[in-house]
């Protein structure tokens, strides 16, 4: 199936930057891995992902008082910490003016 990306009326027509700081052998960070993979076919996401163990990793779940992994950010800001709301992240990425992908006809 083709996609193709269009914006809604007054979109900003950004991409959704997300952060997930994991760890290994995290049952919540396979679940929100799960549920970014969905939403990625439906907006326009770009994923990055960092080891809690790394220096920047714990920086991040320090700074946003993260107690589980998966630490997920938006555009730096703070969505979840251990399983990811689907719903939370989609509502962000809704009122957020992120680029939607819709299927071509």
């Amino acid at each position: 199936m083709s996609t193709q990306q269009e914006a809604r009326p007054g979109a900003r027509e950004r991409l959704a930057v997300i952060t997930v700081v994991e760890s290994i052998g995290c049952h919540f960070c396979a679940d929100a891995e799960s549920a970014i993979a969905e939403l990625a076919s439906q907006y326009a996401i770009v994923v990055t992902h960092i080891p809690m163990s790394s220096p920047q990793g714990m920086d991040l779940m320090q700074r946003h008082g993260a107690g589980m992994s998966p630490l997920v950010l938006l555009d730096g800001q703070f969505v979840s910490s251990g399983r990811l709301p689907r719903g939370r992240i989609r509502r962000m990425l809704d009122s957020g003016g992120f680029e939607r992908r819709v299927s071509a006809p």
